[in-house]
């Protein structure tokens, strides 16, 4: 029924990630244009990372309306916690291949003949999968080996990686470092800043059919920010709110102490944190101890070995060092 009241067609702030609703800033507007350009130049691995609530998922929906519109064959894994034999069933069905088996060589067989037969037709395939820091680290691996289907200047399969920022953590662990390597393009979905804020309010406001008059006060959109830190799925829940408490009281435009009683109704002044690299914890008193036998090793190989390189002349019974490898642990 608010609707009504402030002259809106349609929910501007339904979380649904609809890429109608995608407001084109300076860093979404780089995302995207990092994305098309990638698959369009067939470099084979992109990687779009962002915080939660931050609009990968709106991003990857408008890209996928993009190819679709360009006829691009499509395969979107939107649930990552697959293991190896489900994720390539899902890949498979989503791009339309039929496959009378689960064996996976032959199931790849398939696949790389219908690569290079779009390949030969001038086509390509993306494969999209996001929310993709809940992968196994198998599953990631499998990924990466999608890569070497290729001819010898040409990715066939096109692979677009989407998480939050966890992921890019998981992908420096040693284990993943041949696909770490692998990604050439990487771009980020970003927090709003308030005059971003205050454009995202106002845009979806005029896609739901507002006609200008004002419906959040400047003080309204200065608290939304300040609670939503710039989140726009946080955004999105207090406009939500705000849109039918004010419609409750006949209010217009809607006021900043509204806005602050949505806020507190959803516990939103308490802060949450946000994730933070696996490097950076504290080590227990163990792992302290480790690291600094670890560091004294590194320091007496490195010696011994600007002692190796020195030139003398060694004494029969004299200690000579040998090169060693230090592995990644």
């Amino acid at each position: 029924m608010y609707k009504k009241f402030f002259g809106l067609r349609e929910n501007p702030f339904n979380v649904n990630p609809d890429p109608r609703y995608l407001c084109l800033n300076k860093h979404t507007q780089e995302a995207l244009a990092c994305l098309t350009y990638g698959i369009q130049s067939r470099k084979g691995f992109i990687l779009l990372s962002g915080e939660v609530g931050t609009g990968k998922t709106t991003l990857l929906n408008k890209l996928l309306d993009w190819l679709h519109r360009e006829r691009v064959a499509t395969a979107f894994l939107f649930n990552s916690r697959l293991n190896v034999t489900q994720f390539f069933d899902f890949m498979m069905a989503d791009f339309g291949i039929p496959t009378d088996t689960r064996q996976k060589s032959q199931v790849l067989m398939k696949l790389n003949h219908w690569l290079l037969e779009r390949y030969q037709a001038g086509e390509t395939a993306v494969l999209v999968v996001d929310e993709a820091q809940n992968l196994s680290t198998q599953v990631l691996e499998e990924i990466r080996l999608l890569t070497n289907l290729e001819t010898a200047t040409d990715k066939l399969l096109q692979i677009v990686l989407s998480g939050q920022p966890e992921l890019e953590y998981k992908l420096n662990q040693p284990q993943l470092r041949q696909l770490r390597q692998r990604i050439t393009l990487r771009c980020k979905t970003h927090p709003l800043s308030l005059e971003e804020t205050e454009s995202y309010i106002t845009s979806r406001l005029q896609i739901a059919g507002a006609d200008g008059h004002l419906i959040f006060s400047p003080q309204a959109v200065e608290t939304i920010h300040g609670y939503a830190r710039g989140i726009p799925r946080v955004t999105n829940l207090l406009c939500e709110h705000a849109l039918i408490s004010a419609f409750v009281d006949q209010q217009c435009p809607i006021t900043g102490a509204t806005v602050d009683e949505v806020a507190r109704e959803f516990q939103l002044h308490e802060v949450e944190p946000n994730a933070q690299p696996i490097e950076e914890a504290e080590p227990s008193g163990e792992n302290r101890r480790l690291m600094e036998a670890l560091q004294s090793l590194v320091t007496l190989v490195d010696h011994l070995r600007r002692t190796d390189a020195s030139p003398q002349t060694t004494r029969k019974g004299s200690y000579e060092p040998h090169s060693r490898s230090i592995k990644e642990s």
